[in-house]
């Protein structure tokens, strides 16, 4: 029998429409609209398309939102005050600066001088600092792993005493939804363990999964012997493999492949995220919901 697959479009419709209620309400019971501003420097395409999607989803939920375009000149201190003046604006609760920047600019400088309350991708140190601690300290979870954690949670796949294993140690994904996952609570609860491109006999630990969660970069990685039967299976790989032409447009575009042979894994585990439309879509989805926090958190 083949896995349930786990939508992510159809998860981030079902989070933006509750987003939609509470921006609502924010307005109505407090006089507070969800301020994110997206700040782009250069003209890169890939960032121009990523801003291009947050901005248009700020928009659709209601959010007070602002794209502000910088040369690819710009030099990193007037970057730094263009930050600055968005941390003392109580009109804006989330800050976006779309990476990459241009090698003149120290990203770790630009994203340190993000006010931590208003960090809403979750990456300043600060922020890791509060995810590790757990709890009610936990602000802004990066949105890629937070993502992950609602599809687990929304599928109903039991989290508590799980055996968790996540490929790959990235700062961005592999670390924190490890982190998250063995926090206590709801969505956690697990036994954690992460494996890389050092570990011996990594198909080995795969095995042992009750959640495998993939984000190594490689496609294909995972065969479908490595995963245990009725596992839950996360793929967070997004490989550009080839090319087709589209049937809707007749144009060029990228063939997409994730870190797990899904095909054949998917007769194997009982839940699985497709690529495309597993975790992609959560992820500025989560970007939304940490921004709405914000706007709470402000309330005095």
């Amino acid at each position: 029998m083949s896995a349930k697959i786990i939508s992510g479009t159809e998860v981030a419709e079902q989070i933006r429409a509750e987003l939609k209620v509470e921006v609502a309400e924010l307005k109505e019971k407090h006089g507070i609209v969800p301020g994110l501003v997206t700040i782009l420097v250069g003209s890169n395409p890939a960032s121009i398309s990523y801003v291009t999607g947050k901005i248009k989803t700020a928009h659709e939920l209601g959010f007070y939102s602002i794209q502000d375009d910088q040369s690819v000149d710009i030099t990193q201190d007037d970057l730094l005050k263009l930050i600055d003046k968005y941390n003392h604006d109580p009109k804006i609760h989330g800050i976006l600066v779309q990476l990459p920047l241009p090698k003149h600019i120290d990203e770790k400088k630009v994203l340190n001088a993000i006010d931590p309350d208003k960090d809403v991708d979750g990456f300043h140190p600060v922020n890791v600092g509060r995810l590790m601690i757990g709890g009610s300290e936990a602000k802004f979870l990066p949105c890629t792993p937070a993502g992950i954690q609602e599809l687990i949670v929304r599928s109903g796949v039991k989290t508590s005493g799980a055996e968790v294993v996540v490929v790959g140690r990235s700062n961005i994904v592999g670390k924190p939804i490890a982190n998250i996952m063995l926090q206590k609570g709801q969505g956690a609860d697990s036994t954690v363990t992460i494996v890389h491109t050092r570990t011996k006999d990594m198909a080995a630990h795969c095995k042992r999964a009750d959640i495998l969660i993939v984000a190594a970069g490689v496609p294909d990685l995972v065969k479908p012997e490595w995963i245990k039967p009725g596992a839950c299976v996360i793929d967070v790989g997004v490989n550009r493999v080839g090319e087709k032409i589209s049937e809707k447009t007749g144009k060029k575009i990228a063939i997409l492949k994730g870190d797990v042979d899904f095909e054949a894994a998917k007769e194997i585990a009982g839940y699985i995220t497709p690529v495309p439309g597993g975790v992609g879509p959560m992820t500025i989805t989560m970007l939304m919901k940490n921004t709405v926090k914000s706007a709470k958190l402000s309330i005095k």
